[in-house]
């Protein structure tokens, strides 16, 4: 081919800029593409609009596995546990008798447990201070953020409840007589989970385990007025939660995993069972 052919062939110009000679193809659609038009891949180059193409294809083949995880980037029930505790915390501090009501009647109390078992759970609405809830809610809110998009929502929730009731239960073993209030057992579960969780899929928890032994040397410092029971019990749910969902991760496992967390709520109902008897 002479130097005028060349110079004369459409097919040696850029589709999408007829006055700018080229001898490079997309490697989709084989159309000629000018160095501004190519976006450079490991097996050659691609035109803007098979790269859109492109884009768009992997987007739709991604969209129903992430509407089945339930993961749509919003931690919704980390929300919705800040919007519902801290709202209970102001109706707790109506005076005339509504707010010593509300606490006490969520409080954990373990006598009162065995005939009214939701304060398992309601322990964590209630707080003593605005200290205590607003060091709670800020853990809460740091780690559902990270936590709830990687784990889905419905694993998020069942952690956070097995780790409040892990906490009642220490208390209810340990300390039978203490009144107990504060989410911090199901946030020490969030803690132990992440750490769990972070170690196996290799990331850096060393700012948890930090974390971690900080709120230790807290909970244990004289004078500090804390159910440590409640901090413990969390902790070692959410820990053993952690080691189920890193351990059983893959699709044919989800009856495993169901089955797991099932024996760990059965577990945590027999210990609480405990007390009748030692108490006697």
């Amino acid at each position: 081919m002479t130097d005028s052919e060349l110079r004369t062939n459409p097919d040696n110009f850029c589709y999408r800029h007829p006055d700018r000679q080229s001898f490079v193809l997309c490697q989709r659609c084989l159309r000629t593409i000018c160095p501004e038009c190519q976006t450079p891949l490991p097996v050659g180059v691609i035109c803007p609009e098979c790269l859109a193409d492109q884009r768009k294809a992997a987007n739709v083949t991604r969209m129903p596995r992430r509407r089945v995880a339930g993961l749509d980037g919003k931690p919704v029930v980390t929300y919705a546990l800040l919007i519902v505790t801290s709202a209970l915390y102001l109706i707790g501090l109506i005076p005339g008798g509504v707010g010593a009501t509300v606490r006490n009647a969520l409080a954990f109390y373990a006598p009162l447990a065995y005939t009214e078992p939701w304060r398992l759970v309601t322990v964590t609405l209630v707080h003593a201070s605005i200290w205590h809830i607003a060091f709670n809610m800020l853990a809460l809110w740091a780690l559902g953020r990270s936590l709830e998009p990687l784990l889905g929502r419905w694993r998020f929730l069942t952690l956070y409840v097995l780790s409040a009731v892990g906490g009642s239960v220490l208390t209810a073993l340990l300390a039978p007589a203490t009144v107990v209030v504060g989410a911090s057992g199901a946030v020490w579960g969030l803690l132990g989970a992440m750490f769990i969780i972070g170690r196996h899929l290799g990331a850096n928890v060393t700012a948890i385990a930090v974390l971690l032994g900080i709120n230790l040397v807290i909970t244990f410092l004289p004078g500090s007025n804390i159910a440590w029971q409640a901090h413990i019990g969390g902790g070692l749910v959410g820990a053993m939660i952690g080691v189920i969902f890193a351990r059983t991760r893959k699709i044919r496992q989800r009856a495993l995993q169901t089955w797991l967390l099932i024996a760990v709520a059965v577990g945590l109902v027999a210990l609480l069972a405990v007390p009748l008897f030692v108490y006697a």
